[in-house]
Formats: C-alpha cells, sequence, structure tokens
C-alpha cells in the first residue's frame, strides 16, 4: 500500500512539473480555438504561415498588461508586416476598456485580432508564466521567443525585424 501512494504523489509531482513548464523555441503554435469579440468561432489553424505571429494573453486590469499593450502601440507602425493576437478571458466590456485606454491604435489594424478565450484553454496549452505572455512564431509557426515580463517587449521588435 505504502508503493502504492509512493508512485501516486510521484506520478502527481511530475506531471505539475511537466504541466508548468512554458513553451520552448522551436515548439510548434498550439491548436486551439477561442472567439472573436463578435463571437465568431477563431482557430490558431486559420493563422496563416508566411509572415510572423505576435500573440499576447493579458489581462485588462493588470498594470504590467496595460504597458506592454502602451509599448506595443507607441511602437504599432513596425507591427504592420506581423499577424498580432491579443488573447483574454476577460468579458467584452473590459477588453474595450483595455483597447480604448491603452492599446487604441492597435484596434485600427487590420493585421490585429483581439480573441477571447471563453473556454479557458489558452493556460493549459500555451502555459504561460504570468501576464502579460508574449509569444512571437515564425513565419513556420515555430516559436521563435516567448516572454512574461513587459521589460521584454522591446526584444520581440528586434526579432520581429530579423
Amino acid at each position: 500500500m505504502r508503493e502504492f501512494f509512493l508512485a501516486l504523489v510521484l506520478t502527481i509531482t511530475g506531471s505539475l512539473n511537466v504541466t508548468a513548464q512554458s513553451l520552448n523555441p522551436g515548439a510548434d503554435l498550439p491548436k486551439a480555438q477561442f472567439y472573436k469579440v463578435d463571437g465568431s468561432k477563431f482557430y490558431t489553424d486559420q493563422i496563416p504561415k508566411g509572415a510572423k505571429s505576435l500573440i499576447m494573453l493579458f489581462d485588462a486590469t493588470c498594470d504590467h498588461c496595460q504597458r506592454a499593450a502602451s509599448i506595443l502601440s507607441k511602437r504599432n507602425k513596425e507591427l504592420a508586416g506581423v499577424n498580432l493576437y491579443l488573447v483574454t478571458q476577460d468579458e467584452t466590456r473590459s477588453i474595450d476598456y483595455f483597447m480604448n485606454n491603452f492599446a487604441k491604435p492597435l484596434k485600427q489594424m487590420k493585421n490585429v485580432t483581439i480573441l477571447q478565450d471563453r473556454d479557458h484553454v489558452f493556460i493549459p496549452l500555451f502555459r504561460p508564466k504570468q501576464y502579460p505572455a508574449l509569444y512571437l512564431f515564425g513565419k513556420d509557426k515555430k516559436l521563435i521567443f516567448y516572454s512574461s515580463n513587459e521589460k521584454d517587449v522591446p526584444g520581440f521588435f528586434d526579432r520581429i525585424k530579423r
């Protein structure tokens, strides 16, 4: 009986360590379903190859997310050739507040898509460490760079240009 409990504890501990790891560079873009603000479904399979994609998980009330969105907004011209996906579990009213106050220039860009994670699949699939979580995927939909530190946002611009 003692061996059973030891095996159970080791299994649980091991599985927690596996799920806590974030995506590594070279990882494929996870397959997931989100929702556009208009309610239509959006699948990560719809993210086109051939252009880099920047995915940002945010919470509308998160100070760090607000600062990261402000930096992206101020440098929005540098994002013209990148598909930008802003993903949140927030309700529409909170999304509108966030976009209007911290990311207004991004709202008008055709390459920016705002997505709701109504089914709460982002965290188990992408495994972010905290908010904001930013993922830069290459033209081949493989992860180039990940960070959950707003101070790393300028580094994303360097990698976008490469």
